[in-house]
């Protein structure tokens, strides 16, 4: 990887050096950011240049959209990910486990799988007054099924994972960091300078000391078991084969561009009563 950016022309995913030991990876899939069968192609490849440079320490993901980080699934497009979505659990264990530390640049929505990649990140920090998370999947009859409630549990609390995965409702910034969610809401005009300074610090210091911490403290806090991902994918799978729901996906689908807009923009009040 001698050039400074990985990817010439526009890519749904593309990675750019910022310094040495220092990448940054934005998401730049419009409208909606949705990750879909190119997104992931494009993090599989990324990961595996990140994986072969010994000399990266840190890695920062962001998104180009200003309104989503990353919506959700394309659930349109679900069985071209492969029965059990293998490549995606992949990528997540694997991002788990590299030897650079993974941080996120949280702007916009970031909602579904959206979150679920969030969370397997090493380091959150998000927009105080742009960022928006959540689990919507109850409001149409289906579940996080790519490690959400795994992983959420674990930061948050079981009682706390239940009210935000139940209730399907949109959390801001400042509630996610009283939860747990994330590690820091930060102001928007700041988020950037903020970032960029704690990524240049740990990329600053020692390589193998930097593999230690991460590695020792996944130790003592291990990531959710595979049997465990698998099983509640499999209940996914189940809730999302039903009629019903397959038919509220079909309504979606006759939905104006622009009524689908406003749906991803306020999703966490419209999939329910208020």
């Amino acid at each position: 990887m001698n050039e400074s950016a990985m990817d010439t022309a526009r890519q749904p995913v593309r990675a750019e050096r910022r310094g040495p030991g220092y990448w940054r990876v934005t998401f730049d899939n419009p409208p909606l950011n949705l990750y879909d069968p190119e997104v992931e192609a494009g993090l599989v490849r990324i990961v595996a240049q990140l994986e072969a440079d010994a000399e990266v320490k840190v890695v920062v993901f962001d998104s180009a959209l200003a309104d989503f980080f990353m919506a959700h699934l394309n659930v349109g497009r679900t069985r071209e990910f492969g029965d059990g979505m293998p490549t995606w659990f992949d990528l997540i264990d694997r991002l788990g486990r590299a030897r650079f530390i993974t941080v996120a640049t949280i702007r916009g929505r970031a909602r579904g799988i959206g979150n679920e990649f969030l969370l397997a990140l090493d380091v959150r920090f998000a927009s105080r007054e742009n960022a928006i998370l959540g689990q919507p999947q109850v409001g149409m009859g289906i579940i996080p099924g790519c490690g959400g409630m795994q992983r959420l549990s674990r930061l948050t609390g079981r009682a706390r994972a239940l009210e935000i995965i139940a209730s399907g409702e949109d959390y801001d910034a400042e509630m996610a960091e009283r939860y747990g969610w994330i590690n820091r809401a930060v102001p928007d005009a700041e988020l950037d300078a903020f970032v960029d300074r704690f990524a240049q610090r740990i990329a600053f210091f020692d390589a193998e000391a930097l593999v230690a911490v991460k590695a020792i403290l996944n130790e003592e806090n291990p990531p959710p078991t595979g049997e465990s991902l698998k099983a509640s994918y499999a209940r996914y799978s189940q809730l999302l084969a039903r009629d019903s729901v397959q038919q509220r996906f079909q309504q979606l689908g006759q939905a104006t561009p622009d009524m689908i807009l406003d749906l991803e923009l306020n999703l966490g009040e419209r999939i329910g009563p208020r």
